[in-house]
């Protein structure tokens, strides 16, 4: 599980699990072989979490990953690229919100759940609607008793059972004193409209009782992905559904989101790999060698990184954290290759944060005013990093920046979080133990992994894989999987929102409800048309087209990209006078939406100019007969008129 902490980004020691919900939980707190990773002291008042990994309980005997003599199981499974993956999207930001969530959706019918996405628990829960101290969350509990397939986890040798002895139950306690505790479950789990991984059965946990951070947080619960025989990506590898990989692509500076992948991806050409090996520690480790700034090697022994725990990689940990030593030359080195910028107070002056103004707010042009850095890892391969991956905008003074990596106290742990992996797509590659680093954008991720000729999916197997026995014939939303291939242009966004509210209760608040979609999509309400409104059994069938912020014009492949994963992730949230809705099909219209103006503007101007022509040719015609009229000169009858003499025959 993570730790979630308001306080600075050194602030207090990292997530410590004191309770274990495997077997024999004293066992574990007893062991004196349980790892802890402590987080360092420095930084300002922003997010920052710490998600550590923790070891499976040594006694576990149901899905060990590791044998007696550390060697890992998971090669007695082989991948197959023919396997299906899971494509999910990111929301929210590391350093804004304190964590990146996904989407689950869990039940039959499906119930939705925002989670964090967290390497470091092994451990999958949500609240459930039995929960006596709970915090308000983003979505609604999960209801046990409306689910046709939910099926608690009865008591067993494998896990630390209920006071009844009928249930078998979890307990997750944090070193700030935040705590998560409730009872395990089995049911169905679905991936979302972007998966080619059919529903699977899983177990999580049902929150009874939530403490701390757990309690205040946004976000309905967590998503293990940790080491582990509970976590759900080691559920779905012993299960041969997924391939033993992963990956996670976080958003770069001030745009957030990104993506996930559960399962195998082919490798984009230049990808960039490190050793991870599994017995040294339970975290997600690397071989770090070496660190260059402005292509210069600092001064330091690669024994520097490997002290403690080596170098871990926490993509759940808000930002870097060196050894005292390598931290102070990389900042020695940083300082040396800055000559325009001045150096300014951080946003708390509470803490010594190292701050620089002066640089402009163009985030694409900060490698002009910054130097570039190199990690090297085992064998020399490089990851290059820009100045997004090590610093973080001022809060308070518009064009400034802060240093990202820090001092990790007197702790010898290299500790790279989040902030290092800004649009990098990374792949946690457990099978063969590496895991590859990738630059890219990965707002629009999928498009560039075909760019580079890396299919996002893996291809198609046998029906038989696709699908599970225990699968349940309901699973998220049905929707296209929809890829915007390079060259294609997008017009509109067209989707079905049904409404479980009466058409003519709905129709006065119609324009309501499209101010509300777009605040809901991140788009101005003049981009939002309701093309059709019809009833339907017990509510009400609208269509709605998402148009560019331009009439006439094409929308970026990013933006479309941002509103379509909103649309296929249901992340519209309405007002309970809206009642409940679902969204049943999304397509994209490659022709701009017009409006009616738009579409007959020619024939409309063209019988215009006839009007305006027969008027003005009128007006001439009657002018010239007018004018006729007035030239003859009309005289009295009785008016006296010269006589005239008769002229002869």
């Amino acid at each position: 599980m993570a730790r979630f902490t308001f306080s600075p980004a050194s602030a207090t020691t990292a997530t410590v699990i004191l309770s274990i919900f495997v077997m024999f939980v004293y066992a574990v707190v007893d062991d004196p072989s349980t790892i802890v990773l402590l987080p360092p002291h420095s930084g300002s008042n922003r997010h920052t979490m710490f998600l550590p990994l923790f070891p499976s309980a040594p006694n576990s005997s149901r899905l060990s990953s590791f044998s007696g003599d550390g060697k890992s199981r998971r090669h007695l499974q082989t991948s197959d690229s023919s396997r299906p993956n899971a494509r999910m999207a990111l929301h929210d930001d590391l350093l804004l919100n304190g964590y990146y969530t996904t989407r689950l959706w869990i039940g039959s019918p499906p119930q939705k759940f925002a989670l964090i996405v967290d390497t470091g628990s092994t451990v999958t829960y949500v609240p459930c609607s039995t929960c006596e101290h709970c915090g308000k969350h983003q979505d609604p509990k999960f209801d046990p008793d409306s689910s046709s397939t939910y099926e608690p986890v009865e008591c067993n040798t494998d896990c630390t059972c209920d006071k009844a002895k009928k249930q078998c139950i979890y307990e997750r306690q944090y070193a700030e004193v935040s705590s998560s505790s409730g009872v395990l479950g089995e049911d169905i789990i679905s991936f979302g409209n972007q998966s080619e991984l059919s529903p699977q059965r899983a177990t999580f946990g049902c929150e009874n009782s939530e403490t701390g951070d757990l309690y205040s947080q946004h976000a309905d619960g967590i998503m293990g992905l940790g080491r582990g025989d509970s976590s759900l990506i080691d559920q779905l590898v012993d299960r041969g559904v997924i391939s033993d990989s992963f990956s996670l692509c976080y958003g770069g500076m001030d745009i957030g989101g990104g993506a996930m992948v559960l399962g195998g991806i082919s490798s984009p050409s230049g990808m960039v790999y490190a050793y991870s090996d599994p017995v040294r520690s339970p975290y997600y480790n690397i071989e770090l060698k070496e660190i260059h700034v402005a292509g210069k090697r600092l001064p330091l022994s690669p024994s520097v990184f490997y002290g403690k725990h080596g170098t871990v990689l926490d993509s759940g940990t808000t930002y870097a954290y060196l050894p005292e030593a390598a931290f102070r030359a990389f900042k020695d080195a940083i300082f040396k290759e800055l000559h325009s910028i001045k150096l300014i107070r951080g946003p708390d002056p509470s803490y010594n944060d190292i701050c620089f103004s002066g640089a402009g707010s163009d985030v694409s042009k900060l490698s002009e005013t910054f130097p570039s850095v190199e990690m090297v890892f085992g064998k020399g391969h490089k990851l290059s990093l820009s100045p997004e991956n090590y610093l973080f905008r001022h809060s308070k003074v518009r064009g400034a920046y802060c240093l990202g990596i820090f001092q990790n106290g007197k702790d010898p742990t290299t500790l790279l979080g989040g902030i290092i992996v800004r649009n990098t797509f990374v792949m946690y590659d457990r099978e063969h133990n590496k895991i590859g680093f990738w630059k890219t954008n990965c707002s629009d991720l999928w498009a560039r992994l075909h760019d580079s000729g890396v299919s996002p999916s893996p291809s198609p197997s046998s029906p038989d894989s696709h699908s599970s026995p225990n699968a349940s014939p309901s699973s998220a939303p049905i929707g296209p999987s929809y890829h915007i291939a390079p060259g294609s242009k997008v017009g509109s966004i067209i989707f079905y929102m049904s409404l479980n509210v009466r058409y003519y209760k709905l129709e006065p608040h119609i324009k309501e409800l499209t101010q509300l979609i777009a605040m809901e999509l991140n788009v101005n309400s003049s981009q939002v048309y309701l093309l059709d409104f019809t009833p339907e059994a017990n509510g009400s069938l609208t269509i709605w087209s998402i148009t560019p912020p331009k009439p006439a014009e094409f929308m970026s492949k990013e933006a479309a990209s941002n509103i379509i994963a909103r649309i296929a992730e249901d992340e519209i949230h309405l007002p309970k006078i809206f009642g409940k809705h679902r969204i049943s099909n999304w397509y994209i219209e490659s022709d701009p939406y017009r409006t009616w103006w738009q579409n007959y503007m020619v024939v409309a101007i063209t019988f215009i100019l006839l009007l305006v022509f027969g008027f003005l040719g009128f007006v001439i015609w009657w002018l010239r007969r007018y004018r006729r009229q007035t030239s003859i000169l009309y005289k009295h009858v009785d008016s006296a008129l010269p006589e005239q003499e008769l002229q002869p025959l």
